[in-house]
């Protein structure tokens, strides 16, 4: 599978809030409890500072997404911050790295220093060995710092990388 990310366009607004919802309706990584539909989707995929699709270069599917945009503003606005977002029915192809590895240029070249990730769950293991593996430092631990779907509190392990 051929991977080519190309930024967001709202004609792929269908296939992007499908694959975002799986993450939210999930309930393991995004802080996010509400789906997006096709108009607050819009808005929110255009209001970050960008927002790229991974396409299967083959088929033409959007297989995945990205969201970057700054995680603070003033003498802290130098920090980006960004979400990823896999098809569940394709995981495991290596899409996620794809993903992070294309953030990680945009970032540089919007301006950005630093790409920081704020809530990283500690159980969700294959996101940071991707990380650990693309060289991310994690910062420490917050005990109890996201609410699972049933109530629990699981650690969360913020991380960043140098631009």
């Amino acid at each position: 599978m051929s991977i080519v990310i190309k930024s967001y366009d709202r004609q792929y607004i269908a296939a992007a809030i499908s694959i975002w919802n799986e993450i939210v309706d999930e309930g393991i990584a995004f802080p996010q409890e509400e789906p997006l539909n096709e108009s607050n989707g819009d808005e929110f995929f255009k209001s970050q500072s960008y927002t790229g699709l991974a396409f299967d270069d083959e088929t033409g599917e959007i297989v995945g997404l990205y969201i970057l945009h700054p995680n603070n503003v003033g003498r802290c606005g130098h920090i980006c911050n960004a979400s990823y977002a896999v098809k569940s029915s394709i995981r495991g192809k290596h899409i996620g790295e794809k993903l992070v590895l294309d953030c990680l240029a945009k970032g540089k070249e919007l301006g950005f220093r630093i790409l920081q990730f704020n809530a990283v769950v500690a159980t969700n293991i294959h996101a940071r060995h991707l990380y650990q593996r693309l060289g991310f430092k994690e910062l420490g631990i917050i005990p109890g710092g996201f609410r699972m779907p049933n109530g629990t509190y699981e650690d969360i392990v913020p991380q960043y990388h140098l631009l």
